[in-house]
């Protein structure tokens, strides 16, 4: 694959009352980007963080923050998410079938990443307009839980998902989050993932840098 791997430990995981150090910690051990999970109690159950939290962390890390927009209104946090420091925005097909191009457009002017997810039960097809348009998103994630809580089991039905981005667009940013760790993270390797999401998996171990390593050796030898 022409593509980079990049693992994206989920600070959803961490200890969030010491959030800079449990960042850096994650960082030191290995990890390319910290992954935000941003939900806001409307589009998926649970409420997590917000632009005031991004903007404390950016203050003690230069890190790539990855922001996963679990909301119903993207266009409402963009412009409090790049003042905040945000590297990376990622909004939800289902909440932006009508707007995408502006929200494109919006993402980019902030100085963001714009990427693009689905839930296990939307189409693959959804999302292919977003990646061919004349201002595309630049990573597309594909959720291989339903969102909205750490600690779920990985549903291997969404590699057929990650297989046919991978066979379409093959220099495409192609992340997967939910249930990754050593025992799936093969398979999201060989259908063609290469920025690898994991909460539980790195956080929960007493080695987190041998699950890092581990999960980067994965994606660079498929």
């Amino acid at each position: 694959m022409g593509v980079t791997p990049n693992i994206a430990p989920s600070m959803l995981s961490s200890d969030f009352a010491n959030l800079s150090s449990e960042a850096q910690r994650i960082l030191d051990s290995g990890a390319d980007w910290l992954h935000m999970d941003i939900m806001d109690g409307h589009f998926v159950p649970n409420l997590t963080i917000g632009a005031p939290v991004i903007e404390s962390l950016r203050k003690h890390t230069s890190a790539y923050l990855d922001c996963h927009m679990m909301v119903t209104n993207p266009l409402d946090y963009v412009e409090a998410l790049g003042k905040a420091g945000a590297s990376g925005f990622t909004f939800h097909v289902e909440t932006s079938k009508d707007n995408w191009q502006e929200l494109i457009e919006s993402i980019k002017s902030q100085g963001m990443r714009p990427g693009v997810a689905l839930n296990p039960g939307t189409p693959i097809g959804e999302v292919y307009p977003l990646v061919e348009a004349e201002k595309p998103v630049e990573m597309v994630l594909v959720m291989t839980v339903e969102p909205g809580f750490g600690g779920q089991k990985f549903i291997p039905e969404m590699m057929d998902k990650v297989r046919i981005l991978r066979k379409r667009y093959p220099s495409l940013d192609i992340e997967v989050d939910g249930g990754l760790g050593p025992s799936t993270i093969d398979m999201a390797a060989s259908a063609g993932a290469n920025c690898i999401v994991a909460g539980s998996s790195v956080f929960g171990s007493s080695e987190p840098a041998e699950v890092i390593s581990l999960l980067r050796n994965s994606v660079e030898k498929a």
